[in-house]
């Protein structure tokens, strides 16, 4: 009689077990993160030593083995690659934008067209004052155009500094957490709740860190992970012992960024493949070629505008002066010139009403082919944005066919833990049953006379 009020206990205990299971799982359906749990329920038997072989016994009862949680590692590295490349292409995409908005937003080209269409002017009336000052105010507006767009170049530069720096902060930040969480899975109990928990913590850890860099994950018994930075053969960053590194980050004058983890006192070398820190990369690179090319146009604009310029006559007779002056860089431009009667239009020897000399700048326009240069640098960047805006769209189905795909495993099916629910009552309500009958019947047994 013992032996049927244990084993109605035995399923009390265990029922209730896996309804809490249940239970949790359909209260974390929607909970980010969370991996299915079941209780692994097993029989007892006699073999744990509580009766001889003499005994015979039918069963001893049921016993819950530990909570498992549903998990697949491919399928959670499909995501995590994934996911770094999508973060890649559109980190990549923010910069491509803001270079679009800086060489747009200025209307440089147009301004370049007004330069030289004004110039016409002058030399349809050489000797017009009305002609010369408009030419003075496109000359400004040009000066203007190229200093604002290196200005918003600027902006964008530093942005990108400052998005850097908070990248390689909240490496550091979850680097710290992932430690953490590997010091508590070196002490949680296999199988048990807690451990499920902290694995869930783990997994989201590690989402979020491949949205900032590729990263490459080893797991030990425990559970706990090592992690590279940059791929699977990157530089440590954080180990199974709890050692976590940090991440530096440099920018170059020409655009060109650099990344390094700094581990127990070793540095090395991080080249990011994906995630934000590789969009990071890409967009400063672009920014560096974008200024470097619009530092060009400006100083080959400029050195041509002024040749011309020495090459001719003002309307006092008087050798031209340089209608534009550089600053510190090469499209901190101003107008030079205060009067409209210092343009150059004539030839040397020509008088007020020879417009020779700007046949050269005519020809300047053409062999310069400043207007179609920033035309085309402000074509080429928009043909990357609209290439990087395909291959996201194209990525960001992958990703959710990856998470689709890890979900049907590791989600929770409300149906499922329904039928579970009901399933898990049932059983133990049986073994209430069982004890209530055990019971009844040992008490049978004490009323006999």
């Amino acid at each position: 009689m013992s032996d049927l009020l244990s084993i109605g206990a035995s399923g009390v205990r265990a029922y209730q077990s896996a309804l809490t299971t249940t239970s949790d799982n359909i209260a974390n359906a929607a909970t980010p993160g969370y991996a299915r749990r079941t209780a692994t329920l097993t029989e007892v038997t006699a073999s744990s030593g509580r009766y001889s072989q003499s005994n015979v016994a039918n069963g001893n009862g049921v016993a819950v083995f530990g909570i498992n949680r549903a998990a697949d590692e491919l399928r959670s590295n499909a995501v995590r690659a994934s996911g770094a490349d999508l973060a890649r292409t559109e980190t990549s995409i923010v910069w491509l934008t803001g270079i679009e908005s800086a060489l747009t937003g200025n209307d440089l080209t147009n301004r370049l067209t007004s330069f030289f269409n004004t110039a016409k002017s002058v030399a349809a009336d050489p000797a017009a004052s009305t002609p010369r000052a408009a030419l003075l105010e496109a000359s400004s507006g040009v000066a203007n155009a190229f200093a604002a767009t290196a200005r918003s170049l600027d902006q964008i530069t530093a942005d990108l500094d400052s998005t850097a720096e908070s990248a390689v902060t909240s490496l550091e930040t979850l680097g710290a957490a992932l430690a953490k969480v590997n010091k508590g899975l070196g002490s949680a109990t296999p199988n048990s709740s807690a451990q499920a928990q902290l694995l869930d913590q783990r997994d989201q850890i590690l989402d979020q860190l491949s949205a900032l860099s590729d990263v490459g994950v080893t797991l030990d018994s425990a559970g706990r992970a090592s992690l590279t930075l940059g791929g699977a053969s990157g530089p440590s960053f954080v180990t199974t012992g709890g050692d976590v590194g940090f991440v530096t980050y440099v920018r170059a004058a020409s655009g060109n960024v650099s990344f390094a983890v700094h581990l127990n006192g070793t540095s090395s070398s991080l080249s990011p493949q994906g995630g934000a820190l590789a969009g990071i990369a890409e967009g400063g690179q672009r920014i560096g070629a974008a200024r470097t090319e619009l530092n060009r146009i400006a100083t080959d604009f400029v050195d041509g505008v002024n040749a011309v310029q020495a090459g001719g006559r003002d309307l006092d007779g008087n050798p031209g002066a340089a209608l534009f002056s550089v600053g510190a860089s090469p499209t901190n431009i101003s107008v030079a010139l205060t009067s409209g009667r210092g343009i150059a239009a004539a030839a040397v020897g020509g008088g007020p009403r020879d417009n020779t000399n700007f046949a050269a700048l005519e020809a300047l326009r053409t062999t310069g082919a400043f207007e179609a240069d920033t035309a085309g640098l402000v074509a080429n960047n928009a043909t990357a944005l609209d290439q990087r805006k395909t291959v996201s769209d194209a990525q960001n189905a992958i990703r959710e066919g990856a998470i689709t795909a890890r979900d049907q495993l590791t989600g929770v099916n409300l149906d499922s833990e329904a039928v579970d629910l009901l399933r898990f009552q049932q059983a133990y309500q049986a073994s209430s049953r069982v004890i209530q009958v055990a019971r009844e019947t040992f008490q049978s047994i004490l009323d006999i006379r």
